[in-house]
């Protein structure tokens, strides 16, 4: 968990994902789209990957837990969360309020 905690702390916009997961390119890919640079850690590749996706499992409540997405170093939430803030407008306000993006 701490390493989640401080890894999603380092940069305005943090996404931890898997390689193979397609949620995780599509948020990935909506964040680029919108002018953001994302941190992104594929679990996968990690050596640690699995233990973290476990720590994510707990802090979403749920499996499974990725993508998960952070925002100046809280937790927003999985796929669902972003795109219905997308959709409601509340996504580039929070994006602007971590710094991840200026206009």
């Amino acid at each position: 968990m701490d390493r989640v905690t401080r890894l999603a702390s380092q940069r305005a916009v943090v996404i931890f994902g898997t390689s193979s997961c397609c949620m995780s390119h599509t948020v990935t890919r909506l964040f680029v789209d919108l002018g953001v640079n994302p941190t992104v850690y594929e679990l996968d590749e990690d050596p640690r990957g699995r233990d973290m996706e476990k720590a994510l499992g707990k802090l979403l409540g749920r499996n499974p837990s990725v993508p998960a997405v952070f925002m100046g170093g809280k937790l927003v939430g999985s796929t669902d969360k972003i795109m219905s803030l997308h959709l409601s407008g509340g996504l580039v306000p929070m994006l602007r309020n971590a710094g991840a993006i200026w206009v």
